[in-house]
């Protein structure tokens, strides 16, 4: 498939690389330019273009931006057609993206970002840390396989999106609409805590809407004081003990 990815960072470029490999056409974007990412995409395996172009000629736009970011891209499909799958990986996060007002009320973040940008999304690859999605990838059927929950209303779309989240290396798990995509939110028992798809079924149905903020904000807060202290295991241990 043809895929633009926007978004150069560790998600991103993950996703341009692992995609690249599986024999997709990627063109890669950020914000800066094509001439600041040239090295990176052609290190992954994709072209580096502007992210205009990069939501022309292609049938599926990977959105791995900050959250608040989406409003900055209200124009960009405009003139794009209907039929292309777009798939956000970001998460809502107050201390980076400022207090907005209907995600702390309670809508869930894929639609805020599909409201920003005029299109429904499918929302993928957001409950996943950046180190699990680039090295914890296995083959079809390998045990202990993790799976990715992924979330939207178009089931052609969000079929789309689960053959390239297995593309990745993971297993998919479709999670229901976007309606019920909070269920996939920092605070959540299935947001970034390496589950198999047996696992993550019944941690999706577990999920407390009233609790996920709170659970998103403790574990931000000590993230961020124990600083490099805390390896990999150790942040998807928290995340699975304060979540539970």
């Amino acid at each position: 498939m043809k895929i633009g990815i926007i978004g150069a960072g560790n998600i991103g470029a993950t996703l341009a690389r692992k995609l690249a490999a599986s024999g997709h056409e990627i063109k890669l974007a950020n914000s800066k330019g094509p001439d600041s990412i040239r090295d990176l995409a052609r290190d992954v395996g994709a072209t580096a273009v502007s992210k205009e172009n990069a939501v022309q000629g292609v049938e599926v736009v990977v959105l791995s931006i900050p959250f608040a970011k989406h409003s900055e891209l209200s124009n960009l499909f405009k003139d794009v057609h209907a039929g292309i799958v777009v798939i956000d990986t970001s998460n809502y996060y107050p201390f980076r993206d400022g207090a907005i007002a209907e995600v702390v009320g309670g809508k869930p973040e894929s639609i805020w970002v599909g409201e920003r940008i005029g299109r429904p999304v499918v929302k993928a690859w957001n409950a996943v840390l950046a180190a699990t999605l680039s090295e914890k990838g296995r083959p079809a059927g390998a045990s202990g396989r993790i799976a990715i929950p992924v979330a939207g209303d178009d089931l052609k779309a969000k079929a789309i999106a689960m053959e390239l989240v297995k593309a990745t290396g993971f297993d998919a798990v479709d999670s229901g609409g976007l309606a019920e995509s909070w269920r996939q939110q920092p605070g959540t028992p299935a947001y970034c805590t390496e589950l198999t798809a047996n696992e993550l079924e019944p941690a999706l149905q577990s999920a407390d809407r009233s609790r996920a903020p709170g659970n998103r904000e403790a574990l931000i807060r000590e993230f961020m004081a124990a600083g490099d202290k805390l390896a990999h295991d150790d942040i998807v241990a928290r995340n699975r003990a304060v979540t539970a």
